[in-house]
């Protein structure tokens, strides 16, 4: 399963990056997150679909109690693109 997600809300400069990167090694998803000019976050992640689940809600919970996600938009799809790793973009 594959998960395009762009996640509103103060998600900038409270570590969600490194946050999303150890809860993807935790669920041994790959893919990739980033930070936009607009201040929201985008990831990219693909794996097990219950892992892409539960990492899904995880991240709905906002990692830490620095973490504030106020909006998630969520495309899922069942084609993987193949990432090898996830990375800090």
């Amino acid at each position: 399963m594959h998960a395009h997600i762009t996640v509103n809300g103060r998600v900038q400069g409270v570590g969600f990056r490194y946050s999303a990167r150890q809860r993807a090694d935790q669920y041994y998803l790959n893919g990739w997150v980033q930070n936009k000019s607009d201040g929201t976050v985008e990831l990219e992640v693909e794996g097990d679909d219950t892992n892409v689940h539960s990492f899904l809600n995880d991240l709905e919970k906002g990692f830490s109690p620095f973490i504030h996600v106020r909006d998630m938009q969520v495309d899922t799809r069942h084609e993987e693109k193949g990432y090898e790793n996830f990375s800090i973009r």
